[in-house]
Parts: C-alpha cells; structure tokens; sequence
C-alpha cells in the first residue's frame, strides 16, 4: 500500500517551532523551509548513482549548499544557475560531476561559461551541437532526447510529444551523431523526460525508448539520466511513486545496456519538485474578510507574485489557518485571493481560472494563513509585479530558524532602474 499525506487545516507549528514566533522575528509574507524533510527525500532516491537537483524548483544558495553537503549534485538551466551552483560550492570537476548545463538553447552568457569552466551540456537541440562545437571541440556531451510522447498534471508541464520545445526529437539522433563527430564531441550520456506527476506506465514506456536510444548511439553511452517530474502529494487523495518500482524499472534497463556495451553505465535522476516542495510554506497575514454574493473571502498579503502555481496551472496547496488566539473549530467555505490588481489572485483555483472554495477555519483579520508544500516553484518564480517586494527566506535547521535571504526593500526594487 502506498503512502499518503494527511493535511490538516489548522496548524500552529513549522517543524516544531511556533508560527506566532517566526512571524514576530520575519514578518509575513515569509517562505519557511524544513531542513529536514529536504534531507529525508535525498535519502529516499540512494538507489541511484548520482541525484542530481533541478534547481530551477528552488535555488537559493543556502539551499544548494545543504543538498552539496547531503551528496547531491546540481543541474544548471542558465548562467545564472551555473553562478548560483559555482557560488554553492559545486564543481563541474568532481565526480560525479558537480554542475550539468541541461537546456534547449544556449544564450552568449552561458555558452562563456560553459567553455571558461568545463562544464559538461546536455544539449537539448542539434544547433546547440554546433555552437558548442565550433568554441570547444572534441569535449563530451549528453543529448536530451523527447521520445515523441509525453506526460504530466498540466498540458503547461508535459515535456514530452511535438507539443514540447524540449529535447531533441528522437528520429534527429543519427543526424546529431554527424554533427558530434564533425566537431569531435563525444555523446557519452542520453537523458530522457517526459514530464511531471510520471506514473509507471509512462515510465516504462520512456525506459524502452531509452534502451533504444541508447542502442543506437552505442557503447560510448557510460551515463542515463531518469530525468525528473518525482510527484508529491498535493491533495490527501493523492500518493506517493512506489519508488523501489520506479527504481528497479530504470535499474533493469541500465542493467540490459550495461551487458550489451559490456562496461558500467551511470544511473542518475534528476529530482527538483520531490526534494523541495514539501519542505516549503508561505506563510501570510489575513488582511481582511468579506463577503461577496454567496462567496467569503479571506484576503491575504501575498498574492501570485509569492506564488504563481495557482494562477499558471490551477495547481492545488493545501492551506491551513493558524489562529493568533484559541481560534474556531468551525468550518466554512472560503476563498483565499491576495492583494494583488488581478482578478486572477486567488489560490483557491482550478485550472482555467475557476475559483473555488476550501473547507477552512473561521478565521479572523490577523489570523495566518500557511500555503503548504511550497517549497517548489514557490519563491523561484516570484516577482515583483504590482511593485511588490519578494518576501524573505527562512531554513529550519537543527531546531533553528535561519534567514537565507532578506526581504526587499523599496532600495532594491528600485536600484537598477533609470530616469534618463
């Protein structure tokens, strides 16, 4: 039987530290994230070689130098990933290597960096072949290959099929191998992902079009990359991957590549959401409650510039309410919308826009409302619109609450702009 969470709509503790205290010494809006449960789900993915964190869900620098400590290693989208892994301590000299550059194009910027610091490419499209070959020949390479089909909870997530920008198409392999070797660029790794929320079905389809892939470009392949889209349970309805499955299915394909080649071949995966989300809560301040026609609404002080999932996906957080007093054990229906000029700030959506309610405590003005499993793509897609200052940071760590980052202030909202 596989495992679910349980989400309750009061809380009054993160990781065993009053809510009431943290709001005192960081204010609200705040991310909060549980050192502890980052360190439970690295531990959960020890089956494979290497994990390697997307850290596009979540890349604060204090967070990339606790899972360097923890064993993971990074995989970079950007140049300013590749800053950010560089300035956490990650090195793409170690073993395993300790940054990947993964995407579908190079900009000038990474490709600089890419070639001053020696950092392995997966490349995502053939023209990234020939850019990489004409400044650094003869390197190796990984290719990320889209199978043809794809998954995930959200059209907006899935990475696999002709709707997808991402990977190289897999009947463009042959031609990729031609342009490798005119430029003397080894492909020694094949990466594959489809998207996330991944069940098994549509893993073992993905395993077979690895083997595949595999098979075709031959036996200088030493490393696979399961990709990542690892789920987690956002709603009490939903479970957990049965993980040892999803490991023995990539593992008999490793195992089958390894006795055709004859030599070992590197299992990794490649984990952002399932390391970080649940460790993550934002934690706000109601600022009102209205009635509007049938609807009540709780107000909050932060809206889709703290947290974009709901409005891009119709993603579901769980939400509970911490009371400042005894609280009510009451249940209503509520809608949670922020501060924000857009009808569009509610985190009671659905995808489409639809607003909907949530079975929540009575609450009052001052009372917190906490925004669960937010630790993936929570702060990362943060903005200022509307002006707003981005919220601080805060890691619960041995029992104690650290700032990571700082709230902005109106200096550093408006530092790099110009009257001419």
């Amino acid at each position: 039987m596989l495992a679910t969470r349980q989400f309750a709509t009061t809380r009054t503790t993160i990781a065993d530290l009053p809510i009431a205290d943290l709001v005192t010494q960081f204010g609200t809006p705040c991310y909060v994230y549980d050192l502890e449960s980052i360190k439970q789900r690295v531990a959960d993915l020890a089956s494979f070689d290497v994990v390697r964190y997307a850290q596009k869900a979540l890349s604060n620098i204090a967070i990339l130098d606790r899972l360097r400590k923890l064993g993971a290693v990074v995989d970079a989208v950007s140049a300013g990933e590749i800053h950010r892994a560089l300035r956490a301590g990650f090195s793409p000299n170690s073993q395993p290597v300790g940054i990947v550059y993964t995407a579908d194009v190079f900009d000038e910027d990474a490709l600089d960096l890419v070639v001053k610091h020696n950092i392995p490419v997966n490349v995502g499209s053939p023209d990234m072949i020939e850019q990489l070959g004409q400044r650094a020949p003869g390197r190796n390479i990984a290719m990320r290959i889209n199978p043809g089909f794809g998954h995930g909870h959200s059209q907006k997530t899935n990475t696999g099929g002709p709707q997808s920008k991402h990977g190289i198409w897999h009947s463009q392999i042959d031609d990729c191998l031609l342009r490798a070797d005119r430029h003397g660029l080894t492909v020694t790794g094949l990466h594959m992902h489809i998207g996330s929320g991944t069940d098994l079905e549509h893993l073992s389809k993905v395993c077979g079009a690895m083997e595949d892939a595999c098979i075709k470009v031959g036996r200088t392949i030493t490393t696979i990359s399961a990709g990542g889209g690892l789920p987690v349970p956002y709603q009490a309805n939903q479970q957990y991957v049965d993980l040892h499955q999803y490991f023995e299915l990539w593992n008999a394909t490793r195992n089958r590549l390894q006795h055709q080649f004859g030599h070992d071949v590197q299992l990794e995966i490649e984990p952002g959401r399932y390391l970080v989300a649940e460790a993550g809560y934002l934690i706000c301040e109601i600022r009102s409650v209205k009635r509007m026609g049938e609807n009540l609404f709780y107000l909050v002080n932060a809206g889709f510039n703290d947290l974009a999932r709901p409005i891009l996906y119709g993603a579901h957080h769980p939400i509970s309410i911490c009371p400042r007093s005894h609280g009510s054990k009451d249940q209503v229906d509520v809608v949670i919308g922020g501060p924000l000029c857009e009808s569009g700030d509610i985190f009671t959506q659905s995808e489409g826009g639809f607003v909907a309610s949530r079975k929540l405590p009575m609450a009052d003005v001052g009372d917190w409302v906490i925004l669960e499993v937010s630790g993936a793509y929570g702060f990362a897609m943060s903005s200022n619109y509307n002006s707003k200052f981005r919220c601080p940071e805060i890691l619960i760590e041995d029992g104690q609450a650290k700032l990571i980052r700082q709230r902005e202030t109106e200096a550093d909202l408006l530092r790099l702009e110009i009257i001419p």
